[in-house]
């Protein structure tokens, strides 16, 4: 473990197995259902190998529906990877659980999937910030966010947002305030999930053109193949 990191952080990653119809659902109309599952699939061992890179700790991968997917254990490979399955309830519910869980000193770092263009300096980064801070947050441009991290766990920070809405992080400031937390903000990412956002990753990684197989399938549907 670097030195920048060696109080010891937890960074949990929420994912939904890379089932056609299941995720990446606002892709399906241009990538069909496949393409899309495949997309997560390719998102899904980015963000796990982004998250062991990082170095900051442990790595628990939280599994949607349930951890037996293979995929999912597929990510193994990359280190040294817990897999646990999602808990009940709405996406604040099983972030808050996420957290809940950790044993870890310095606190728990957050991420999902969607996002192709966190790093692993940047994970590092806000581990270090999270010692000077009770919360750290990269927002997302669409008005949520692709990473929150937290000294320790707070249920009513996750209660009552409009979850998948560009209110999520205006939501999450207010509530930041409530409670009287102190935070810290990175400038803002992207991520995947509307057509255009393929477009966006495509340019910013053109080698992911190269894995998608276009395949017609009644007219319009696609077939997207992980590296």
């Amino acid at each position: 473990m670097n030195d920048s990191s060696s109080t010891c952080f937890e960074l949990a990653i929420l994912a939904k197995a890379p089932l056609p119809g299941l995720c990446k659902t606002r892709l399906i109309p241009r990538l069909g259902a496949a393409g899309a599952a495949a997309l997560q699939g390719w998102l899904l061992e980015r963000a796990v190998a982004t998250a062991v890179t990082a170095d900051i700790g442990p790595v628990s991968l939280w599994c949607a529906p349930d951890e037996s997917h293979p995929a999912f254990r597929h990510c193994r490979a990359f280190g040294d990877v817990r897999l646990l399955p999602q808990s009940h309830g709405d996406l604040g519910a099983r972030m808050h659980a996420a957290v809940a869980a950790s044993r870890m000193p310095g606190g728990t770092l957050i991420i999902g999937t969607d996002c192709p263009v966190l790093t692993p300096r940047l994970i590092r980064q806000v581990a270090a910030a999270l010692g000077r801070h009770d919360a750290v947050i990269v927002p997302a441009e669409d008005g949520g966010y692709v990473l929150i991290a937290l000294r320790r766990a707070h249920p009513r920070l996750f209660a009552d947002i409009d979850w998948s809405t560009d209110r999520v992080m205006a939501q999450t400031r207010e509530r930041l305030s409530e409670l009287g937390l102190d935070w810290n903000e990175t400038a803002p990412l992207w991520d995947v999930d509307r057509p255009e956002d393929f477009d966006r990753l495509a340019e910013h990684i053109p080698t992911v053109r190269s894995v998608l197989v276009v395949a017609e399938q009644g007219g319009n549907s696609s077939c997207f193949r992980a590296p």
